[in-house]
């Protein structure tokens, strides 16, 4: 097998991982916060792992490999496999909320305690963190919000301080309530706009 199909069943195998760690993310997120809007992206990623899971098993049958690396992609495919069942799982959160259904009490009373709210925002062409990392967008220090997730087209990002924000973007991000409008505003540029005005 040549390197450049070994480099590709690597890169499907991290990009399993990391959508099936997001979905859990934001599964539990959906539960802790009782939002259906942030479930239904969960619901939506679980179509895209399971079409991601097909294309990296039959990468992984198609690579020509010998008999004696057999088992060594045996345990890729079972690798393949256990990401999938995290993604499941978290699609099962997400559809305890999408439901409706009840939760245990303990759990009730710490959603009831939570001071915490979830908002989507699509980065415009002019924001100021267009271009901008989130480490140099520092958005928690301004808002009190953490990304936890971006939408890019049809694809998702998990939030590491390297990630360039680009135009059109989705930010998913989750913090304490007073800081939702903070967090819209220094997106869009509104608080740009307001200064704009006051001067």
């Amino acid at each position: 097998m040549g390197k450049n199909n070994f480099d590709e069943i690597i890169e499907k195998l991290v990009e399993l991982k990391d959508t099936s760690e997001l979905m859990l993310d934001l599964a539990y997120s959906s539960l802790l916060l009782k939002s259906k809007d942030l479930a239904e992206e969960v619901r939506f990623l679980e179509e895209y792992v399971d079409d991601l899971h097909t294309e990296f098993e039959l990468l992984v049958l198609s690579s020509g490999f010998d008999s004696k690396d057999s088992k060594d992609y045996l345990g890729l495919i079972r690798l393949g496999l256990f990401t999938e069942a995290i993604a499941d799982a978290g699609a099962k959160i997400a559809e305890v909320v999408l439901r409706g259904i009840e939760p245990h009490q303990v759990l009730k009373m710490a959603i009831e305690e939570a001071e915490e709210t979830v908002v989507k925002v699509q980065v415009p062409k002019n924001s100021i963190f267009v271009g901008k990392s989130l480490r140099e967008a520092k958005i928690p220090e301004e808002t009190g919000l953490w990304i936890l997730a971006i939408r890019r087209g049809k694809g998702w990002i998990r939030p590491r301080g390297s990630v360039v924000i680009t135009a059109k973007d989705t930010l998913i991000a989750s913090g304490y309530a007073e800081g939702e409008e903070d967090f819209i505003n220094l997106i869009t540029g509104k608080v740009d706009e307001e200064m704009t005005k006051s001067t």
